[in-house]
């Protein structure tokens, strides 16, 4: 068992437990796959990471990202958090404007913007209509009628999101999934938000990666940037709001740049210190 540096962190936020919180250990090398996982389990976050020394040319560190059940390989709240963390610990990127992660998908890109981090949407490895069967489920497991889903898209980066537009964002803050009959769906759910503090309010539904709705995401509003933007529903630059009803004030902030998609937003430490592992 050694002590290790150990970091907890607001993703997604400038505002203490408002957004949604990352565990990260530094300086893993050494610890086996069981115990990432046992320390996964323990901190029962959304996800927990673990940095590493980077085995690929042009990455400045290595991530492995894990939730209560299982790990992942992208994951865009850890991306951010872990980049913070690892800067916070005296990383140096070798590119002065940009911080390049490895993790699961291979090398993600991260943009340094002042304070703000923001990382390059990862290419879908799937995309597309979604089909009836799928979206008669998705209905059943939000307790809709078929006809409350506006619009779909499968927008799968690493996780399987799948992703649907309702009409109002009471209508989405009123959501009370089934989530027996969303069985192994990973869903996230969007609405416009007119005149509000965001564009869009999201929520995000994933009770196979061991939490039944996740405070704020990034991997779900990197792929619904994708189809909102690519389809002409979003404009090239606009605010999501996620967490709201889970009391939280997530602010993802999305613009579409160099011929990508990048995806930010703040974060701030709550918690410096040491683990034994």
């Amino acid at each position: 068992m050694s002590s290790r540096r150990f970091t907890q962190l607001d993703v997604f936020t400038a505002q203490p437990l408002k957004g949604n919180p990352l565990a990260v250990v530094h300086d893993a090398q050494g610890l086996g796959d069981a115990q990432m996982a046992a320390f996964a389990r323990w901190t029962n976050l959304s996800e927990t990471t673990f940095l590493l020394p980077p085995t690929r040319e042009g990455a400045d560190y290595r991530v492995r990202i894990f939730t209560p059940d299982r790990e992942l390989p992208f994951a865009g709240h850890p991306t951010l958090g872990s980049c913070h963390a690892w800067l916070a610990a005296g990383g140096r990127p070798q590119r002065d404007a940009e911080v390049v992660q490895e993790c699961g998908v291979g090398r993600v890109r991260v943009r340094r913007d002042g304070t703000r981090l923001a990382f390059a949407a990862p290419p879908l490895r799937r995309a597309g209509a979604v089909d009836e069967a799928t979206l008669a489920q998705i209905a059943r497991g939000l307790k809709l009628p078929r006809e409350a889903i506006r619009a779909s898209n499968w927008v799968a980066n690493g996780p399987q999101w799948v992703a649907v537009m309702l009409g109002s964002r009471d209508e989405l803050l009123a959501l009370a999934p089934d989530f027996a009959a969303l069985g192994e769906l990973e869903l996230g759910v969007v609405a416009p938000w007119p005149g509000g503090e965001a564009d869009i309010e999201v929520r995000a539904f994933v009770p196979t990666l061991g939490v039944q709705e996740d405070p704020v995401t990034g991997s779900l509003n990197a792929g619904l940037a994708q189809w909102l933007i690519g389809s002409g529903v979003l404009p090239p630059r606009y605010l999501a709001s996620q967490g709201t009803a889970l009391g939280r004030a997530g602010r993802v902030h999305v613009e579409q740049r160099d011929g990508g998609i990048w995806v930010g937003g703040d974060s701030v430490v709550l918690v410096d210190g040491r683990v034994s592992l």
